[in-house]
């Protein structure tokens, strides 16, 4: 019997066997789906933060999201002072105090080290650790990490990707910063993947990737997927922000059969319930 993954980090400890939901918390103004939802006045608004945290913990998130920069096509980079200002007082305002794993969205070495600090559990970074002193900050936290695949920066990234072949270059990509992590020390079981979807990627490299999420589950590591309300629905079906939520469920449930362990959703109640059908359909296939 294959033992389920469980991810552990700074004092929590979650069970993979099932596919969990990650809420999504931006404390941004300008992140695609909901910037400035939880951001007033140049930080974060705590009484909003809290309550959104509180409901989507109730309505099934084993894990939150914190995010301080926006990385959507053509976002700028945030500078450092302002995203440390923007995140590390929400991760010091639910640590303790909402029952979920608290996971940071940044690439700042700066950022990281504040935010385990302040008790986050989990560092989920689009550029896979790799502006300068990431790496080093995220293997001296101690905690597990999520390595996403991106081509190019967010400012830059769909001005025309190419790949010779875009679910072997991802894999490639993927092995390269696992070796990279493990040879800082950090723990194999402590490491997170990401595909990438929308990061640097045309609809058909998307859809080449979710049709391939099982071999890049086969790489061992659990897989973090996010494809809620990205613009791969309105590039298909034509559907504004607040009409993709049938399609989001719609891959949320397509990425878990493939094999993802963690769905970043904006959504948590939608796609907690969905999850939980395809967790019961496994449990009675194993039955």
């Amino acid at each position: 019997m294959t033992t389920a993954p469980v991810l552990r980090g700074g004092g929590r400890s979650l069970s993979l066997a099932r596919p969990r939901v990650m809420g999504v918390l931006n404390i941004t103004p300008d992140s695609f789906s909901d910037g400035g939802q939880l951001y007033r006045a140049g930080a974060a608004d705590l009484d909003a933060v809290l309550y959104r945290a509180e409901a989507m913990v109730a309505a099934g998130a084993s894990l939150l999201d914190i995010g301080g920069e926006s990385t959507r096509p053509g976002a700028e980079p945030v500078p450092e002072g302002e995203e440390l200002a923007r995140v590390v007082p929400v991760v010091e305002a639910l640590a303790g105090r909402v029952d979920a794993m608290l996971s940071i969205d940044s690439s700042s070495p700066a950022v990281i080290r504040a935010a385990a600090a302040a008790g986050a559990h989990l560092i989920n970074d689009v550029r896979a650790l790799r502006r300068p002193g990431a790496l080093e900050a995220a293997a001296a936290s101690g905690l597990p990490v999520c390595l996403m695949h991106m081509q190019g920066s967010p400012d830059t990234m769909q001005a025309g990707p190419r790949y010779g072949d875009v679910v072997a270059d991802v894999e490639a990509f993927l092995r390269e910063r696992v070796a990279v992590c493990r040879a800082a020390g950090i723990d194999a079981g402590s490491i997170l993947l990401d595909p990438g979807f929308g990061f640097g990627k045309t609809v058909a490299h998307n859809l080449s990737l979710l049709a391939a999420l099982p071999r890049l589950a086969a790489l061992g590591h659990p897989l973090l997927v996010g494809l809620s309300r990205k613009s791969l629905i309105a590039k298909l079906l034509g559907r504004s922000i607040d009409e993709r939520m049938p399609a989001s469920l719609a891959l949320a449930v397509l990425s878990a059969e493939r094999g993802a362990r963690i769905i970043r959703a904006h959504d948590v109640v939608e796609t907690t319930d969905a999850l939980a059908m395809v967790a019961a359909l496994a449990e009675a296939g194993g039955a």
